[in-house]
């Protein structure tokens, strides 16, 4: 059922129950954000300014041929974390309490203000969907973060501002194939990425199932006899592309220089990521097909956890990560070096 898009006081109420849920001790680091920030990411990263298809409308991955893409294994814990908040506030739609999520998340975790509007629907099968294969592959290198980003209509500078979301969170090898965090602190919004790419030396290390990244160990930390061994930090090709390229290395060394412009241009690019797809009138209201349509339109609420049982509806994803096993592992050992 339609309905009309939310108010201002609906959306902050929405807002207080994200910054609840956000502390998950748990839950990798003892924080949601990191990994909401990646779901908004994801949802709005499949976009292709040339076919006008993919972006954050529609919240296509409730759907397997979205959800199912290796590239997106482990965001079903982040769709479960925000289910709470869909049960109490039933009239939002998923690809606006998706996107609202992580702009909250990032101002939480220190990070700037970033400009949110709401007016997003949510597909009501999957017929509307981008292909497979448009996120980026962190095994690659600059040619390959160009090819993703450009697509999308983003420049040199837009790509490395987008890469500074790598301050947060962590990579599991079950899930991307890598295997740690990126900072000492990865709950926290900073321009640590940045200074820590430029300080350190950073050496190759392969992994057991055969993928490849950079990492560091702070010799200096040593661990207490009753305390484990301090944690490398690594960095992903994709990530030491952005030393090596001649266009990308200056924005690297500004922004480790001066946090507040880090944080300007992040702020920007990452609004101009969820708008991507959403076509609005002068009033502010989307007018997409979809929406024009059936208006703001609400899908039925999921399971609250991260391995629901059943589908809802025809190709709807149940039980989220038991079926990307095969995919994920293919994705996981792919062992084409990466062009830095």
């Amino acid at each position: 059922m339609a309905q009309d898009q939310p108010t201002a006081a609906q959306l902050s109420e929405v807002k207080d129950a994200v910054r609840a849920l956000l502390r998950q001790p748990d839950y990798d680091d003892g924080s949601a954000g990191p990994v909401l920030v990646r779901l908004a990411w994801h949802s709005a990263g499949t976009y292709c300014a040339e076919t006008k298809t993919g972006g954050s409308n529609g919240a296509g991955m409730r759907y397997e041929a979205e959800g199912g893409d290796p590239a997106n294994a482990g965001l079903q814990h982040a769709r479960a974390f925000l289910e709470p908040i869909k049960a109490r506030f039933p009239w939002l739609t998923y690809a606006d309490l998706w996107t609202l999520a992580a702009v909250v998340a990032v101002k939480e975790m220190g990070g700037p203000e970033v400009a949110w509007r709401g007016g997003r629907t949510d597909f009501a099968d999957d017929s509307k969907l981008p292909p497979r294969g448009r996120l980026p592959d962190g095994a690659q290198g600059a040619d390959h973060l160009r090819f993703i980003f450009y697509r999308m209509g983003f420049g040199d500078q837009e790509i490395v501002a987008l890469s500074g979301a790598h301050n947060l969170g962590r990579c599991h090898s079950d899930r991307s194939g890598f295997e740690g965090k990126w900072v000492n602190n990865p709950t926290r919004f900073s321009n640590q990425y940045f200074k820590l790419l430029l300080a350190h030396d950073w050496k190759k290390k392969k992994l057991a199932n055969g993928m490849e990244q950079f990492v560091y160990v702070d010799e200096d930390l040593e661990a207490e006899d009753d305390e484990d061994p301090p944690e490398e930090l690594m960095m992903l090709p994709t990530d030491m592309s952005l030393l090596s390229d001649p266009s990308f290395r200056p924005w690297v060394e500004k922004y480790a220089a001066d946090k507040d412009l880090f944080f300007d241009h992040f702020s920007k690019v990452f609004a101009k990521l969820l708008e991507l797809g959403i076509r609005r009138d002068a009033q502010g209201n989307v007018i997409n097909e979809e929406n024009a349509e059936e208006g703001y339109k609400s899908a039925p609420k999921k399971s609250d956890t991260a391995t629901a049982p059943d589908d809802q509806s025809p190709k709807q994803i149940g039980h989220e990560a038991a079926p990307l096993k095969k995919d994920n592992e293919k994705y996981q050992n792919r062992k084409n070096g990466a062009k830095l």
